[in-house]
């Protein structure tokens, strides 16, 4: 699983839309889709900032790519 399907995962699972997402970590709703789709990476601050925003830590992403 890569970062974009965690973070798709823990937005589903928050019921949450992808707009409402990126709104609050500050990004386009397009640019949330393309990560989500991976075909962009985030970088760690943005990553860390989506994390803090669905609730869960950095070390996640890791611990779900296993």
């Amino acid at each position: 699983m890569n970062v974009g399907q965690v973070i798709r995962e823990r937005r589903l699972a928050k019921n949450m839309t992808q707009k409402e997402l990126a709104e609050q970590v500050q990004i386009t709703q397009p640019m949330l889709c393309q990560i989500e789709r991976g075909t962009k990476t985030p970088t760690v601050l943005l990553a860390w900032e989506i994390a803090k925003a669905l609730g869960f830590e950095l070390n996640d992403y890791a611990s779900q790519e296993a």
